[in-house]
């Protein structure tokens, strides 16, 4: 499978519905109590852009892309509106010889940690401190098909390093199949279109 590094419509993706998915098997015993087991350590995301698309020329650029991307056979970039900012995130500490660095967010929620890689961050915002210092662009690239950070030269052993960035989601397609109803001259309906994250 392919990864095009295109990114889906936003005008579309900002009506869309979804979010975080996680695998769970539960199984109920005869007394009534459960055993759960939890089979990814990480979330996948699933979304349905149906509902983004409100006007004719927005369902015939989705129709053209969903065309580009043969149904499930290519992934692309996805901008989940309600997640795809962070802020003073830390992403390592220096040593004085390592330069690369991986993007990540992480989420809290009282004393659980889940820390996520980004591997597709949006070029333009990605902002780097070190020991609160922002740098110059001259001084670090980003590699935003995978999320790396290189330095031009080592952070000093101890200096931390945080990041501002905007980021997308990998995604693909979840169906082979486009529907779309008429339901009467110049007004359709799209009741399903289902892309899920992709690990890249």
């Amino acid at each position: 499978m392919a990864f095009i590094e295109v990114r889906f419509p936003i005008d579309i993706a900002y009506g869309s519905s979804g979010g975080p998915v996680y695998s769970t098997d539960i199984v109920i015993t005869q007394s009534g109590n459960e055993q759960r087991n939890s089979n990814w350590s990480q979330a996948r995301a699933r979304y349905n852009v149906a509902h983004g698309v409100k006007t004719q020329t927005q369902l015939d650029v989705l129709i053209a892309f969903f065309r580009a991307r043969k149904g499930r056979a290519d992934g692309f970039r996805f901008k989940d509106w309600t997640d795809y900012k962070v802020l003073a995130q830390a992403i390592g500490t220096g040593n004085g010889s390592a330069t690369i660095f991986q993007l990540k967010k992480t989420y809290s929620s009282g004393a659980v940690t889940e820390t996520r890689t980004i591997t597709k961050p949006v070029q333009s915002t990605v902002v780097i401190y070190l020991a609160g210092v922002l740098q110059s662009g001259a001084s670090y690239s980003v590699n935003t098909t995978n999320g790396a950070i290189t330095f031009a030269a080592a952070p000093a052993n101890g200096a931390a390093i945080t990041a501002d960035f905007e980021f997308d989601i990998p995604v693909r397609f979840d169906t082979d199949r486009l529907s779309v109803t008429l339901d009467n001259y110049g007004s359709s309906s799209l009741y399903d279109i289902p892309l899920v994250e992709i690990r890249v």
